[in-house]
């Protein structure tokens, strides 16, 4: 087998193009199309395209035929981002409702990777403690405007402080408000002067966590 195809049947074995073997080999498609059909013999990012090919030099040169052999496994995650020195935070798949809008057990979380020195400047909590959701609806105006992201820090989860803005649920119903609690007595503020205030026992809402920050679109 050439070099070329070697490059192509760990492509197909890998389920990969080109495209996706010339982003992760800091190459052009071009680049790797000219290896597999132009008959060449060599490269010198050949061992950056051996790692995105999960295999070695020795194998895409013929020197072996086991393309395990000598073969560098692809960093993790976890690698790239301790290198990269980012922090994981949760991206709940869900719209908080500055209207309000429903919660329930299909919502979708996935860990996004942010760079530590950017969580650090916004939070002092850790980023275990720390979510991202999506605003929805007007009626938290313009505080939090429709579509714009919240970072909910779930350590903080007493109502101390009266009239910060908190991500709770009250059944399944899931809102962004701010909160104001005497005695038994909950009032749910919206920033909207057009939104009525509502109320509620303590005993009905679950707070999720105090929003710490809002980040609106460019």
């Amino acid at each position: 087998m050439t070099l070329g195809e070697r490059i192509s049947a760990r492509l197909e074995s890998l389920g990969m193009t080109q495209s996706e073997l010339a982003r992760q080999a800091g190459l052009t498609q071009p680049a790797i199309h000219a290896l597999i059909n132009r008959n060449k013999t060599g490269s010198k990012s050949l061992p950056a395209i051996a790692r995105g090919l999960q295999t070695s030099t020795a194998y895409l040169q013929g020197e072996t035929d086991d393309p395990s052999e000598g073969a560098v496994p692809p960093p993790t995650g976890k690698d790239i981002a301790e290198h990269l020195d980012l922090v994981e935070i949760a991206m709940v798949d869900m719209a908080y409702g500055m209207g309000a809008t429903f919660a329930d057990d299909r919502i979708g979380v996935d860990l996004i990777h942010f760079p530590k020195i950017w969580v650090d400047q916004l939070t002092h909590s850790a980023p275990a403690s720390l979510a991202w959701a999506r605003g929805k609806g007007d009626s938290m105006a313009p505080t939090i405007s429709d579509g714009d992201m919240v970072l909910i820090d779930r350590s903080e989860r007493r109502v101390e402080d009266q009239d910060l803005i908190w991500a709770f649920t009250i059944g399944d119903m899931a809102m962004i408000k701010r909160l104001r609690i005497r005695g038994d007595k909950v009032t749910i503020l919206s920033d909207n002067s057009e939104v009525p205030p509502d109320t509620a026992h303590p005993d009905e809402i679950n707070i999720i966590g105090r929003i710490t920050r809002v980040v609106k679109p460019v």
